[in-house]
Order: C-alpha cells, then structure tokens, then sequence
C-alpha cells in the first residue's frame, strides 16, 4: 500500500503588530559589541497578547515592530566586579551603530523571546516560532525626545489633564519629532509588509501611522487596525489640542478602530462629526455593542469597542506559588485579626490616589468600629518622569495624607495607612490576594482589577470572594458590571461603600465573586475577536464600500505636476476652497484663495474647474466676476461656463421641473418639524439645511426625508 500523502498545514495569515516599545530594555556595555537584554515591564495585557500570538496561535504568523526604548550603557565596577547603569547623560552618547551591529542585536532579539518563552512555560508551543521581530532604531542624540509630544502633549490631554499651551518653538519641535517617531514606523513596516498582510497598531504613539501607511502603500486590499489603550476624551477636550485635525486624519486611515469601551469609542465619533465633517451610522455588532460606520474622506472607518483582557491561565500561574504563598501568609501574620484593603497605582494626578485616601480618611471618621481593625496597604508605582515638579507635588500631598491618617487614627502600635513606592513586580501578585481591593481612577483604562478578580476565583489561603470597589470613571467599569461602583470624588459615597464591602457575608461574597468571574475577558479571547474583526472586513463582499481614500501625497503631487505639461483641475468648493460653515451665505473665498487660483491659472499649461452645488448667481458673484479664467459648474452640473466664457449652458432646459412643487411641500413639512433647518431655492436643484438644528434630531430626519 503507496503512503499516505503529507498533509500541509493551513497557511498562516500575517499579522504585523506595531507596539510603542518592545519589551525588552537593551544595554550597552562599554563597547557596541556587548550587550545586555532584559523584560520590561508596561502594557502587561499587550505583552500577553504579543506572546499568545508569537507562541500559541496556529492561525496566524506575527511580526512584532516596536522602537527600542532608549538605549543606556552600562560600567563595570572594577572593585565588585558588578554592571550598573553609566551615570552619563544620554543626551551626549549619539549611539552610533554599524548595520553588522544593529543586525547582530536583531538576531540576539530574536532568540532571547524564544529563550524567554522557554523558561515561562514546561510544554512544547503550538505555533512554529519565526524570527519575528523587527526593531525601529531612533539612535540619535537625546533619545527620549521620541516621547515628548505623546507624553507631554496628547497623554494630559486624553486624560482630561489641559496644562497650560506649550505652542511655540518646543512643541513645535515636539510635533516635528512625532511625526518622525510614525514615519520610522512606516518606513520599517514597508521593509516587512506582504499583499494580504494585516496590520494592527497600538496606542496614542502611532495615532498618525494608519494614514501613512494608506499613503504609502498603493494596495487598495491593506487592512489596518488601530486599538486605542488609553480613554479618548469627550470632544470638548480633545479639541483643545492645536494639532486636532492632524491626529483625526492620521487616524482615520485605519478601517476599523477600537477603543476600550462603548463612551471612548462615542467621543471619537463626535470628535470627527465636529473637526471632519463626517457623518456616521450607528448600530449593534455581533457583541451587542455600540459600533458605527464613520463615512470620511469619500471612505467608511468602522469604530467600536472591544474590552482587553488578561491572560488569567498565566497570572494564576503566577500567583500560586511557594515564593507568593510565603508572602500572603507573611502579610496576614502581620496584620492578625484585621481586614486588609488593597490598592495598587501608579503614582500620577489620574489614579485617585489622594481620592482614596481622602475616602479612606472618611470612612474611620464616620465609622469609628472599624478603627484598629483595618489596614489600607497602598502600593503606588513610580512614573517615568518621577522627577517633575507635578510628581513631586503629588507625592508630598500623599505622603502628607498618610501622616495625617496615621496620627489621628493610629498608635504607636499600629498605622491604619501602609504606604510604599514600588516598581512592578512579583509582589503585587501577593497583594491581590487579600480582602478588599479599591481602585479609585479619576479617569484610566482598563485591567488591573481583571487580575485581581482573577486570583480571588481560584484563592486557597482564607480570601474567598473579596469585594471589588471600582471607581465609576474606570475603563473598566463598564465591563465589571457587577462590582461596587463609586464616583471617587465622592468621599462619604465611598466611606459608605467601604463599610458596605466589608460587612458582606461568605455568601454575598461567592455571589458577586461569581458574577464578576464571568465577566472578566481573557487576553486570548480579545486578540482573536479583534483578527477576527479585521479578516471579515478584508473578505466582505462589499469591499468597495469600505475602500478607503488615502491622504493626499503632497511630495509625489507637486513631483507629478512638475512633469505634466496639461493638468485638469477640478475642485469642490463648500468644504474643500472653503470650509463648511453653518450659514452657506458666509462660505465666501478668503484673500489667500484668490492668490492662489491667480497662480494657478497663470499657467498656461493648467484649466482650472469649480463644480459645486451653488448657484450661478454666487459662483459669478465670487469667482467668475474676479478670475474669468475659472470654468464654474452650478447646481451640480445644470448648468456649466466654460474656460474664459461670459456665458452659460442650462442642461436642464429640456428637463420636466413639475416635480419641485412636490418635493418643496414635503421639504417644508420637514422643516417646520425640525427647529433650525431650512430650505435653499435655486433654478434646479432645492437644498434642505440642517446644520443649526441639533444634531440628531437633523440627521434623524434627514435619514427619513
């Protein structure tokens, strides 16, 4: 009998995955040949989705494209023998590396993920290993500058935070230096980019990337993601930012973008109505959630939410072991007989930090029984640029609140307030498995209660089902349906609740533990439905729907105009020559305008056409009279003047108009029902206007008419 013919494994689709920073930190030694690698820490639930799809996926081949954080040296202690950090600054140290070297890192990358891997787990993965990551090197002078406008600029801003204006010079710089921050990422994805090849980018870092990308690439079929991590602020906000637009049009490059949650996702949507012009459908996805089809740019953007996850199989994993166990067993020796409150931050204005324990405060205020018999273990970690003046201030308000709880509520004995600043780690594993964990956010994203949730299921050392008190501006919050909710501004509101979670029977506890369990995503479950997503847009039978209309390319235009010897231009007028205003009689051309069609039809190689839909009247009036070189189509083409022409050609002359007197009824009915609109008469064509009604009562009717 002939053998069995091999069977091939199904082909694999390529996912291009674009981080902020990979996640390692890299040394240098003295020389440029010795290096040193290391995990770091950050978006720990990006990491995990990094890692499911490098090692356990089989339906997809990822590539991973991040910069490479900033590169420090290191010196050897000749007396000990020890690599520590070179005190020098990085502003002086370009970091020059030859291709050989910047290759011989790469290759290094590479295995050290594997390596990595290895050591995580005891079995064999599923997924074949490829090498699979490709560094985006920014070896210049002052290397932190990459982070300037993301960190200094859009994070406040997204967080609700408006400092005052750093317009001028150095933001200016900043700007500069962000738009190059995308365009190293644009030029390293055409180096690794196939035909069919999907495209994911991640975070406020790479919010101009997606229309880069569109304009880069000359496929029509390019499908690119974006899931934003961060909150998307309410439009009042956001469009405080001077570079608003900008940040809008890059984004919208992407066929679908996700945000965390359903109101982040309904602030971008009203961010692009308000500064784009975009008009959008809403309506339910597979998840029964809010998504809406944002039609911009002569092209649909798909915006939805899609809650991330955790990798709950590895952080049990974690969470169990000899080394945590010795330390839950050593905190709850420590604190015998009492009830332990847990919060874990990072140490910035958006956290709540001082909320909580201004709450706190409350609570042994208003229940003086529970003074002695509760702890508040707050462990905040540090923020990257701990040394600024607002850190600084922040720290000192906290460490003040602390003194201040401790004197009054404590004893030589005991301090009702365990404060301590710590990096990341092992550690807080031990710290979510204890009995009441606050999170009191004034405004953040999501999943560090997942965790939490997560070793409360499966807890074996006298923790069953601990409450969760969540704060209502949470990502989160809208996911942990079931958990306490409470505006942290709100001291007595959360004094109450504290005092409400730590009364709940073993019984209440299973309940809501239970409840929450099921509500928690998994990191695996995320990464898929997203891929998912993104595969249905590519393969949709109405693809030229959703075809997308890149930004124009202004270098390749002006290399082109250069080289024609007869150009055709044909320009729109309400939108495009001037912007949209809600009243069309002041929609008049500016001074710069004029100028610049003068130029343009100065040459004798170009024609230059207005078609719109205004009339004949208002094109005369604003065009025709002052640049007779001008050919204007009125009313959408009834009526047309040709190049250098006085007179104009009807279209319609033979064409029955009876039917105006009908529609102008139903318009007028229309209008009456809708406060703000009304109707704009011409020869041909009638006009109904809603921009000054509200907005959703016009586009109501307007969908209707």
């Amino acid at each position: 009998m002939p053998p069995l013919p091999k069977t091939r494994a199904p082909k694999r689709r390529r996912v291009i995955n674009c981080v902020t920073q990979l996640p390692y930190k890299m040394q240098l030694g003295e020389s440029n040949d010795d290096w040193k690698i290391s995990a770091t820490t950050g978006n720990n639930a990006l990491f995990s989705s990094l890692e499911y799809l490098q090692f356990d996926s089989t339906e997809y081949e990822q590539h991973v494209v991040g910069w490479t954080g900033e590169i420090t040296r290191t010196e050897r202690n000749l007396f000990t023998r020890e690599a520590k950090e070179k005190p020098q600054d990085l502003d002086d140290d370009p970091l020059y590396l030859t291709k050989e070297q910047i290759n011989g890192l790469t290759t290094t990358l590479q295995d050290h993920m594997k390596s990595d891997k290895e050591a995580k787990t005891d079995t064999t993965q599923t997924a074949p290993v490829t090498n699979n990551v490709h560094p985006v090197w920014l070896l210049r002078k002052n290397q932190s500058r990459w982070r300037n406008y993301a960190e200094k600029v859009i994070w406040p801003t997204f967080h609700y935070i408006l400092n005052p204006s750093n317009e001028g010079e150095q933001e200016k710089n900043w700007w500069y230096d962000y738009v190059k921050f995308n365009e190293a990422y644009a030029q390293k994805i055409g180096e690794v980019y196939r035909k069919g090849d999907i495209i994911w980018i991640h975070d406020y870092y790479l919010l101009l990337l997606p229309q880069l990308l569109r304009m880069k690439f000359n496929d029509e079929s390019i499908i690119i993601g974006y899931f934003h991590h961060a909150p998307w602020p309410s439009n009042e906000y956001f469009r405080c930012l001077p570079r608003r637009k900008q940040i809008l049009d890059g984004l919208v490059g992407a066929n679908r973008i996700c945000f965390q949650n359903e109101s982040f996702s309904r602030h971008f949507v009203s961010s692009c109505k308000s500064l784009l012009d975009a008009t959008a459908k809403k309506s339910k996805n597979s998840s029964n959630s809010d998504q809406y089809q944002v039609s911009v740019y002569g092209g649909d953007v798909l915006v939805d939410s899609l809650p991330i996850g955790v990798n709950t199989t590895q952080i049990l994993k974690d969470a169990f072991t000899n080394d945590i166990d010795s330390k839950v067993l050593s905190i709850k020796q420590a604190y015998q007989n009492k009830k332990i409150i847990i919060g874990r931050d990072r140490l910035d204005s958006v956290r709540g930090v001082v909320q909580k324990l201004r709450a706190f405060e409350t609570f042994l205020a208003m229940y003086p029984e529970w003074r002695d018999q509760v702890v508040l273990i707050q462990v905040s970690s540090p923020t990257a640029n701990r040394n600024s003046p607002q850190t600084i201030r922040l720290e000192q308000q906290v460490n003040e609140l602390v003194n201040s709880i401790n004197s009054e509520y404590g004893n030589l004995n005991f301090s009702p307030v365990q404060h301590t600043i710590l990096d990341p780690g092992r550690c807080i594993l031990s710290l979510l498995r204890v009995q009441t964990y606050v999170k009191s956010q004034c405004r953040d994203g999501m999943i560090h209660c997942f965790g939490y949730v997560t070793v409360n299921r499966t807890c074996r050392l006298l923790c069953y089902g601990n409450p969760l008190i969540l704060s209502e501006f949470s990502g989160s919050s809208n996911v942990l349906k079931d958990a306490i909710v409470v505006n942290p501004w709100d001291s007595v509101a959360v004094a109450k609740s504290i005092n409400m979670a730590l009364k709940l029977d073993k019984e209440e506890k299973s309940n809501l533990e239970s409840k929450l369990w099921k509500e928690v995503p998994t990191i695996q479950d995320w990464t898929n439905k997203f891929l998912s997503s993104l595969k249905e847009q590519a393969s949709s039978n109405d693809d030229m729907e959703r075809k997308m209309t890149p930004a124009l390319n202004r270098p390749v235009l002006l290399e082109n105009y250069k080289q024609a010897k007869r150009r055709l231009f044909l320009f729109d007028y309400d939108g495009t020559l001037t912007p949209i205003v809600k009243d069309p009689a002041a929609a008049i051309p500016s001074a710069r305008l004029y100028t610049i069609l003068q130029k343009l039809c100065a040459d004798p190689h170009n024609q230059i056409w207005i078609i719109s839909g205004r009339d004949q009247k208002f094109l005369n009036k604003w065009l025709g009279g002052k640049l007779p070189q001008l050919g204007l189509s009125a009313e959408h083409g009834c009526f047309m003047k040709d190049v250098s022409c006085q007179d104009w050609v009807n279209l319609t002359e033979k064409v029955d108009m009876s039917w105006q007197v009908r529609v102008n009824e139903v318009m007028e009915e229309f209008t009456t029902r809708t406060p703000g609109s009304f109707i704009e008469r011409k020869k041909v064509a009638l006009t109904w206007h809603y921009r000054r009604t509200v907005p959703e009562l016009g586009e109501f009717h307007a969908k209707e008419l």
